[in-house]
């Protein structure tokens, strides 16, 4: 069997940097697709790209001059990031890297994605390793009538579909999205709401304007507003029948202070946190009992979020609820390994999105491929897509002896 190093990029919609993950793919004879991590990393933004990518978001206006600049510039900060992770964690060789890039801006209107743009220009990044690279994931899905998200579905369904349990794959990022998966059923993905957005721009509330509450200690110690959990949890959103999708051009800063602006008496800061934990906790709850999963398997970053993670056990019980650990991926590198099974599809002639979790008329390859420093070379498309995926520890790699791929900070 040959197999693929792929490297993965992404930066999510907390937009605090670059998550690098690095994986060797194998497909075997009876379909099944071996996923082995070779470790992940972290690669922060630096601070004036960040509060310049921030700055562009909704309801702010973002002229040609600043959206030319910031697409060169993440394009870079990506080029760095994957040059640092084919020497850490591929010790220099690799065959391609798959990009998600920076989502800034996702335009749905009545209940349809008509565009999406992530920032990212693959150029940089081909510059920089001289591998090819497959970005621009996204565009292709939505232009065959879907929602560009979540892209997770079809590595979900490969990855625990399979089993008889019926099991929700948790993203909490920015904001959270599920794929239902397995129990004999159709799978199913999409955006519940907001993951860790609202949470972070209470965060920046404080005098010392945090970008996050570390392990939610301060929502620890508050108590859920009422008031304030019934008007959020009234949202429209809420109610849409899926697929759908949304991002942080709708659940903004503003969004949060124009419901703080509407109460009689603001909470604290303690106990707006505490509400925005319930905020996320129920909606994910709601969407998982509604798809009747009994199995929740998290990641992303929202898991390091303790308080958060409480609630979340609280309400999805009787449901389990576990990391993407305990299934063979780390979960701050998910993602990052998506994003590699993504580009390695495209590469290999086969779709990358799951029409019943995007709302595209059809299965689709995805993207668009740079090429590296060399003539592009594609290989012979796979003869039928991977039945299945399976996650391969890495055992001794690296130092490492749990099985538990290596991750680095940046």
């Amino acid at each position: 069997m040959k197999s693929w190093r792929v490297l993965g990029l992404l930066s999510g919609t907390s937009m605090d940097g670059i998550d690098v993950a690095a994986a060797e793919f194998r497909l075997a004879a009876d379909g099944w697709l071996e996923l082995r991590p070779l470790g992940c990393l972290d690669v922060p933004y630096p601070a004036e790209l960040r509060a310049e990518l921030l700055a562009a978001l909704p309801p702010a206006d973002c002229s040609a001059r600043q959206l030319c600049r910031l697409d060169t510039l993440v394009g870079r900060a990506f080029g760095v990031a994957a040059l640092r992770g084919l020497t850490e964690l591929c010790d220099g060789q690799a065959d391609l890297i798959g990009s998600l890039g920076q989502t800034i801006y996702h335009w749905v209107e009545d209940g349809r994605c008509e565009g999406t743009l992530q920032l990212g220009q693959p150029a940089w990044i081909a510059e920089a390793t001289g591998l090819p690279v497959v970005a621009d994931l996204r565009t292709r899905d939505v232009a065959a009538g879907g929602h560009g998200a979540p892209l997770a579905g079809l590595f979900d369904q490969l990855w625990l579909g399979h089993g008889r349990a019926r099991t929700a794959a948790l993203n909490l990022g920015g904001i959270a999205n599920i794929s239902v998966v397995g129990g004999g059923l159709p799978p199913l993905a999409y955006d519940t709401g907001p993951g860790n957005a609202l949470l972070d721009s209470a965060a920046r509330l404080l005098p010392e304007r945090r970008e996050r509450d570390e392990g939610g200690r301060l929502a620890a110690i508050g108590s859920p507003h009422p008031d304030l959990l019934s008007a959020l949890l009234a949202d429209p959103y809420y109610e849409l029948p899926p697929p759908k999708s949304t991002g942080k051009e709708y659940f903004t800063a503003e969004y949060l202070h124009a419901a703080l602006a509407r109460l009689a008496t603001p909470p604290s800061i303690p106990d707006l946190l505490a509400t925005l934990v319930e905020l996320t906790a129920r909606t994910v709850a709601q969407e998982c009992d509604r798809q009747e999963a009994t199995r929740v398997v998290a990641s992303g970053g929202g898991v390091h979020n303790a308080t958060l993670m409480a609630a979340l056990s609280r309400h999805l019980a009787p449901a389990e609820l576990v990391t993407s650990a305990a299934e063979g991926l780390p979960a701050d590198g998910k993602e990052g390994y998506l994003a590699a099974l993504l580009g390695l599809l495209t590469f290999c002639g086969q779709p990358g999105n799951l029409p019943a979790a995007t709302g595209a008329v059809g299965p689709r390859p995805l993207g668009s491929i740079t090429p590296g420093r060399t003539a592009l070379l594609l290989p012979a498309p796979w003869p039928r897509p991977p039945v299945a995926l399976r996650c391969v520890a890495t055992g001794a790699d690296r130092g490492h002896t749990t099985g538990e791929p290596v991750r680095t900070g940046g």
